[in-house]
């Protein structure tokens, strides 16, 4: 899971870019990259570190031109090394090209195998550049984006929205299931192409739509041009947007992410049969569903643990023992609200379950009486193989116990997930759009031996088509 963008305002754009990424700096925070072009050359700078750490001033003054792209890293794929860090940028053809990508593939080892029977060096580790000789290969033949566009989506297998910059043009495109989202925006003289609304918000632009699964967009100082490259009847957006991932102001598919959460938080209530004195959230994810929680159960919202906001998000940190260090100094209890209380705690998840036993040891030690923690998603109980950490059914704390034992293992005076229906009806998304694979197992498209519901997925007629079998006979 990683968060995209494009711009193209003939203003220049690295403050743009810089100020959109610190935007989606909850999607990743290991690595940022920012690259621009000016008519004649492809400027970039990457580092490792949040998007404040890495740029300045000074760097960004030296970004120059009216296009560019950036890309903050949350690691699914690939390891912590510099040459993983994105916009991917390279050059074919006399042309300069720059690649961003948010999502994970499934058959990268296959293609990559592929390539480099051809021949074919890989500089870095990551997915994204499998995707970037995809473009080329096709490229080479065709000299049609659409073509290399079609040839990825016939070809990949995963969750990918992508951004591009090739010679002062953008090209976005999302993967005919629409798994991870992007959206396109306007600013006051230019486009913006992104994952998340709140982007376009922090430029002050006005958001138009999202991207469509299957479009690519085209953007440049000219305005935006659209085609539909493939077509499903059935996407699978992912559900763990929504309770998790997205930030809460964001409109993910048409949906504002607050009033999902809100829904959801409400259907809890309306399932639950205790009667604590206060309902507090795990901040910030927590908020809004425990905001839900109050509002219809009628019991009182009070904060009994207060964030630094100075600390990152503990979930997408690259290590367990990180994230276990992190959490008594990213959350400290005001007291004075829970001692002797009995608390609903609520959270958008629980993973692996180690984070979650350590806030309740916090709100414990604070003095409360009872920590009910209720919980916004129902159990995870199995991997996600499409951008989210869950990678193994091992490290999942539900993926092989039962409520009672999750509730004694986390120390929790009582444990409640929201149901699998109570959560697909505060989306607003009818179950067969909606990939579910984190919590019932079965996914939208084939993953080695899991079950699958596969979408069929159809492409526009008349447009250069070809199959994995024909990419890896050539």
């Amino acid at each position: 899971m990683c968060g995209i963008v494009g711009i193209a305002d003939a203003g220049g754009v690295s403050f743009s870019l810089y100020y959109a990424l610190y935007a989606l700096q909850h999607r990743g925070q290991e690595s940022a990259g920012i690259s621009t072009f000016d008519g004649t050359t492809l400027f970039k700078y990457r580092g490792h570190g949040l998007v404040a750490e890495v740029f300045d001033e000074s760097i960004l003054s030296g970004l120059l031109g009216p296009v560019g792209v950036g890309h903050v890293r949350y690691p699914t794929t690939g390891e912590k090394i510099p040459e993983n860090i994105q916009p991917f940028c390279f050059t074919f053809g006399g042309q300069r090209i720059a690649i961003t990508h948010n999502g994970n593939l499934v058959n990268t080892g296959e293609l990559r195998d592929a390539f480099e029977e051809r021949g074919q060096i890989f500089c870095s580790t990551t997915d994204t550049e499998v995707i970037g000789n995809l473009i080329v290969d096709e490229l080479r033949k065709s000299g049609r984006m659409e073509d290399a566009v079609l040839h990825c989506m016939r070809i990949l297998r995963g969750s990918y929205s992508v951004v591009i910059l090739v010679e002062g043009v953008l090209y976005a495109f999302r993967d005919p299931l629409g798994i991870r989202p992007l959206c396109i925006g306007k600013t006051e003289t230019g486009y913006v192409v992104c994952s998340e609304s709140v982007a376009i918000d922090a430029l002050n632009g006005t958001f138009i739509r999202d991207v469509k699964p299957g479009e690519l967009v085209r953007l440049d100082a000219d305005g935006i041009s659209c085609r539909q490259i493939a077509l499903c009847r059935h996407p699978a957006h992912c559900v763990f947007e929504y309770i998790y991932f997205a930030r809460a102001d964001s409109v993910v598919d048409g949906r504002l992410v607050y009033d999902v959460r809100r829904r959801i938080g409400q259907a809890l209530a309306d399932a639950d049969d205790i009667r604590p004195d206060l309902v507090s959230p795990v901040p910030d994810s927590g908020i809004a569903h425990a905001i839900g929680y109050s509002e219809q159960s009628g019991i009182p919202y009070r904060e009994g643990l207060m964030k630094n906001r100075y600390m990152g998000r503990t979930f997408i940190m690259p290590s367990q023992e990180a994230r276990e260090n992190a959490v008594r100094i990213k959350l400290n209890p005001v007291k004075g609200h829970i001692k002797d209380k009995s608390v609903a705690l609520v959270d958008d998840s629980i993973v692996r379950g180690t984070t979650s036993r350590r806030i309740i040891g916090i709100v414990r030690d604070a003095g409360a009486a009872e920590v009910h923690m209720r919980i916004g998603s129902p159990p995870i109980k199995a991997p996600c193989y499409l951008g989210v950490d869950m990678p193994t059914r091992e490290e999942l704390i539900a993926g092989d116990r039962e409520n009672e034992a999750v509730r004694e293992r986390i120390g929790a005076s009582s444990l409640r997930h929201v149901s699998i229906d109570a959560l697909i009806k505060a989306t607003g998304i009818d179950a067969p759009d909606l990939c579910l694979g984190c919590l019932t197992g079965e996914y939208p498209l084939p993953i080695g031996c899991e079950r699958c519901s596969e979408r069929r997925v159809d492409f526009v007629s008349g447009t250069y088509q070809s199959g994995l079998s024909t990419f890896i006979d050539r």
